[in-house]
C-alpha cells in the first residue's frame, strides 16, 4: 500500500518539475494557460454554456 503512495509522490514531483521547466523555458505560457483552462471549463461546465455562461478566461 504503501509503495503506491510513494510512487504517486514520485510522479507528482516529477510532473511538477517538468512543468516548471517548461515554464521556464518558454514552452508553457499564460495565454496557453488561459487556454486549456478556458477548454477545461467548458467540458467541465458544458451546460452552463446554453444558459449563456461565459467560461472564457480573460487576463
Amino acid at each position: 500500500m504503501s509503495g503506491k503512495w510513494v510512487t504517486r509522490v514520485i510522479i507528482l514531483i516529477y510532473l511538477v518539475i517538468g512543468v516548471f521547466i517548461a515554464w521556464d523555458h518558454g514552452y508553457l505560457t499564460l495565454s496557453w494557460l488561459r487556454t486549456v483552462a478556458s477548454a477545461l471549463l467548458a467540458i467541465l461546465l458544458w451546460w452552463l454554456i446554453p444558459l449563456g455562461v461565459n467560461l472564457h478566461i480573460h487576463g
